[in-house]
């Protein structure tokens, strides 16, 4: 977990929903989102309080997500990341990243024992951006 080749190969996946969405541009979840869309990555905002968020359809759950997706990138309190973990695998995402101050070592081991990468407490903005 957190190894630059499973950051690496998580980063090489191009669908991306960002569980914890906000449609304030001033939050994290939703200029990393929007950073991630400018620099190639099909983004889909998830937040059950919004239809749309930055021009993008927006779910209420990834459950509710008609197509396949690669990354769940997660930016909620760590006492919500179980259920959101569960929901990843039966999506059949590939991988499940938790960022900064996201920490539930519990759902992070569900995930991997499901198979997926997955990365905790990290931003996927910082680390793309040093993957350059």
């Amino acid at each position: 977990m957190n190894d630059k080749e499973t950051i690496n190969q998580i980063l090489q996946m191009k669908t991306i929903a960002v569980v914890g969405m906000s449609p304030k541009p001033e939050r994290p979840s939703h200029y990393v989102a929007l950073y991630l869309r400018d620099h190639g990555y099909k983004i889909i905002p998830v937040n059950p309080g919004q239809r749309e968020i930055a021009g993008e359809t927006c779910y209420p759950s990834l459950k509710d997500i008609p197509k396949p997706v690669d990354v769940v990138d997660v930016f909620r309190r760590p006492e919500h990341v179980l259920p959101i973990a569960e929901a990843t695998v039966e999506i059949g995402a590939k991988a499940l990243w938790l960022q900064d101050g996201v920490i539930n070592k519990e759902a992070a081991k569900l995930a991997e024992e499901a198979g997926l990468l997955v990365v905790m407490n990290d931003c996927m903005l910082r680390c793309h951006r040093l993957m350059q």
